[in-house]
């Protein structure tokens, strides 16, 4: 079986700590593991949970395990059919939600199916309502010996503190970029030839993806980068009062939510970072960006990022993408500067 820090190898530090862990029987009950999105923290967790279900892991010459990729238990796994691993992720309403974690309680507390352990994963820790925590906290205050909770984490989305205490956790690192390259370069030879994108539009993904592979990847292989440029060709024209706040809007309905707030808390923090004499991370708005940091004061690129929080949270609620691209495209015309008229 293809060790996961072979594959992904920013990943190895968080994973050589478990291997340590495991050898010494030391693993806690509970790990939240932390990191941009699209960096790989599934695929981290799926293979976490790998390695303790594995019937007869194998050592490796470091003395750290691996599982072995051939017994029934990985056959299982494998297969997406192993009965003793269980995922819990948001649903349409964005949320973990309580009967979610209900079930995984009740999960917890049943004894294995086919392997010797069980493993929870929740993904998107950070996106637990506020009933769904409460309930976590019972499984996560009263620990069993044969099962292991682990919580993933976008970062910059907060984790209710006491949860977070209940946790050990561990940070993942955004790769450089000529890591991130060569990873992505990789999975894109294993597409059918027709299919494999150019080497402008990997290059824009990992831009867009802030060198996440595993985002980037989706980006050059959907029409997530497509309808970002619509985006932004509108957004430019709406500040410049070429085009109404509604025409606007509409390009970022094509998108969806999610991926309207991604774009809107993406240009903030770059506004944020050129305000501060930093650079952009999307290059193709460095320039409109730039043209405002000159006016702006830093906390109203920090309201902004307030305000794309604000809409998050209403997301929960099933917000429509073009009202809240509306709130935000009006409330960044606001920073245009003023033309006064010629004496």
């Amino acid at each position: 079986m293809t060790d996961i820090a072979q594959d992904m190898p920013w990943l190895g530090r968080a994973w050589q700590t478990v291997q340590s862990r495991v050898a010494e029987d030391r693993l806690p009950h509970a790990l939240i593991l932390a990191g941009e999105r699209g960096v790989g923290k599934r695929a981290w967790a799926e293979a976490v949970g790998g390695l303790l279900l594995c019937e007869k892991p194998l050592n490796r010459e470091s003395g750290q395990p691996v599982a072995c990729g051939s017994c029934k238990q990985c056959e299982l796994l494998a297969a997406a059919s192993h009965p003793d691993i269980r995922v819990y992720a948001p649903e349409k309403s964005r949320m973990v939600k309580v009967d979610q974690v209900r079930a995984l309680s009740s999960f917890a507390v049943a004894s294995p199916q086919v392997a010797h352990h069980k493993v929870a994963i929740i993904d998107r820790a950070d996106q637990l309502n506020i009933n769904a925590a409460n309930a976590l906290l019972k499984t996560l205050e009263e620990p069993l010996p044969d099962v292991t909770l682990i919580l993933l984490q976008e970062s910059g989305r907060p984790v209710l503190p006491t949860i977070r205490s209940r946790c050990q956790t561990l940070t993942v690192p955004v790769p450089a970029n000529n890591e991130a390259n060569q990873w992505l370069a990789s999975r894109v030879r294993e597409l059918p030839e027709e299919a494999q994108p150019s080497a402008e539009v990997l290059a824009k993904a990992l831009m867009l993806a802030g060198n996440a592979p595993r985002l980037a990847l989706d980006y050059a292989t959907g029409d997530f980068i497509e309808l970002r440029d619509t985006a932004l060709e509108r957004f430019k024209g709406f500040m410049k009062s070429k085009i109404p706040v509604g025409e606007a809007a509409k390009a970022f309905k094509a998108m969806g939510l999610e991926d309207t707030l991604w774009l809107f808390e993406t240009w903030a923090a770059d506004l944020a970072r050129q305000i501060a004499g930093g650079n952009a991370r999307d290059t193709d708005a460095a320039d409109m960006l730039g043209f405002l940091a000159r006016t702006t004061p830093a906390w109203q690129a920090h309201e902004l990022l307030d305000m794309v929080k604000d809409s998050r949270a209403a997301g929960v609620y099933n917000a429509s993408p073009e009202l809240e691209a509306s709130r935000l495209l009006i409330a960044w015309q606001k920073l245009m500067p003023v033309k006064r008229p010629a004496a």
